[in-house]
């Protein structure tokens, strides 16, 4: 992927609206738009979007998960097993 092919001024999005909904919906990568040569805004498809949320919320998993197995709050698999039987029995 070539990033430098979606960076596009935000004069062009005014233009260009149409368009840019359809390539980022064909192509799904994120534009970029920039004002004043600066970047201000990405622009996602709704699917993409959601995908890279769900990858956010499963590394801050990992990462608290991570932390407490460097705390040392971990449990057996038999101690699981045992809880959750426990409680599909409630």
């Amino acid at each position: 992927m070539q990033i430098i092919n979606d960076i596009k001024p935000v004069t062009y999005l005014k233009s260009r609206a149409a368009d840019v909904l359809k390539h980022i919906n064909e192509t799904h990568r994120p534009m970029i738009i920039t004002q004043n040569g600066e970047a201000k805004a990405v622009i996602q498809d709704p699917k993409s979007y959601e995908d890279m949320k769900n990858a956010i919320s499963l590394l801050k998993l990992l990462s608290f998960a991570e932390e407490e197995i460097k705390n040392g709050n971990t449990h057996n698999e038999e101690d699981v097993f045992n809880s959750v039987e426990e409680l599909l029995k409630k």
